[in-house]
Parts: C-alpha cells; structure tokens; sequence
C-alpha cells in the first residue's frame, strides 16, 4: 500500500505560480512513474502531468508549457511547479503511480487545494 501526502497549493491571481509537492510511502513509488492529477469542482479527476522513472514526461495540452513535473527518488517526492495559472486550473490536485483516474478502485490522498483567482 502506498500512501501520498499532497502540500503547496493555495490561493494565487491569474499568472501566479505555485510549486506543489507529493511525498510517497513504500519503495515501489522510487521505481515508477508517477504523476499528477487535477479535480475541477464539477469534473473528473483527469492527468495534468507524468513523468517516469526514467525522466521522461507528459502533459495535458491545457497545462503544457506552464507545468513542469519532476521527482526526487531519493526523497520518494515528486513536484509539480505551475507558473501563467489561470482560473480553469482551479482543482484539487493528487499525485500517484499511473493509474486510470476514473477507475473507483484507487486509493488517493487527499489532495492539495489549488484556487486560481482574482
């Protein structure tokens, strides 16, 4: 079992910048990919970014070129830095391994609370 503890989210204008971290428990979290998910009020929870163990990453077209993800497996952390936020990245964000963020099977944490507003 893996447990995940999201932190660094906030309330920030429109254009402001966040840095949002995860630290994961359990030793399968260092040799995984892993990723962030975002929850707008009224939506699925869906993939913002991925990154595997081996440095490779992935975005949503909606967050490219403003998100960087990135891990520490020394650590057993991985960040997501969010610079130009606007509103429509308001959310709760959650980190994990890769999984289908649908699915009702995922255990999830509980998330950092991101409010993008003016």
């Amino acid at each position: 079992q893996v447990y995940f503890v999201e932190s660094g989210g906030g309330l920030v204008q429109p254009g402001g910048s966040l840095t949002l971290s995860c630290a994961a428990s359990g030793n399968m979290f260092r040799t995984t990919s892993k990723a962030w998910y975002r929850q707008a009020p009224g939506n699925q929870r869906e993939l913002a970014a991925s990154i595997t163990n081996g440095g490779i990453t992935n975005y949503a077209d909606s967050v490219k070129g403003r998100f960087t993800i990135s891990r520490d497996n020394t650590k057993n952390t991985v960040y997501l830095q969010m610079n130009n936020l606007k509103p429509e990245d308001t959310g709760v964000y959650y980190c994990n391994v890769i999984v289908d963020p649908a699915s009702p099977h995922i255990s999830w944490g509980q998330g950092t609370q991101v409010t993008v507003s003016s």
